[in-house]
């Protein structure tokens, strides 16, 4: 059983076709990136993985699941998708407490650790109108990892992120890869996917393929 399998699957926005009959197998435990230019379908295929955008045929599975647009994504499954959705006016910490409180099974001690692991410990108090654009994607990741899930899509975690931060974060993703957690992450960086990723796709005129 793979940790994310897409089948077949397309995707139309009115004439244009973004996704064209795109397949891929992700195994658990391995890091994978996914590369294109720019309106190549990358960020438009994580959300059709993450159930944010239906497919217009085809299938999708996490952990042998399938996926249904509009459920919710499944507690399994971590992501960061865009720019992150926070409360300018609430703190980091009460934004994951906030976040925390809809699903209510993550422990205050969840969230102390996952602010810990992103770098975030000494700002948690500190609003987010005044995080920068890095400290904001630090929150995102700590967003994401929380509730400890199995699997993460991700798609430019390392953006605004300064060059320590990046290695950080790579060391972060490593480690917990070492735990046995699976990863699909879209980046602009060579070196991310160079340095981090067990595997590439590339994505080019709405098709996938394996990279070099």
């Amino acid at each position: 059983m793979y940790a994310i399998e897409a089948l077949n699957i397309s995707k139309r926005f009115r004439d244009q076709t973004v996704l064209d009959d795109v397949s891929l197998q992700v195994e658990k435990g391995k890091i994978y990136g996914l590369v294109g230019d720019n309106g190549s379908g990358k960020s438009v295929l994580l959300k059709c993985l993450c159930g944010i955008l239906p497919c217009d045929k085809g299938e999708i599975r996490i952990a042998g699941k399938t996926m249904k647009p509009g459920k919710g994504k499944p507690p399994i499954l971590g992501i960061v998708i865009e720019h992150p959705g926070f409360l300018d006016s609430m703190s980091g910490w009460h934004n994951l407490k906030y976040l925390a409180g809809i699903r209510g099974i993550i422990s205050d001690e969840q969230i102390r650790k996952a602010l810990q692991c992103v770098g975030l410990i000494g700002n948690e108090k500190k609003k987010v109108k005044k995080y920068s654009l890095g400290m904001r994607q630090r929150l995102a990741i700590a967003q994401a990892i929380m509730e400890n899930p199995d699997i993460y899509i991700m798609d430019e975690p390392f953006n605004g992120l300064d060059k320590h931060a990046v290695e950080d974060m790579r060391t972060l993703f490593s480690s917990m890869r070492e735990k046995g957690k699976t990863f699909l992450l879209v980046s602009h960086y060579a070196a991310d996917i160079e340095n981090l990723c067990d595997e590439v796709f590339e994505i080019n005129d709405g098709m996938i393929k394996k990279g070099e």
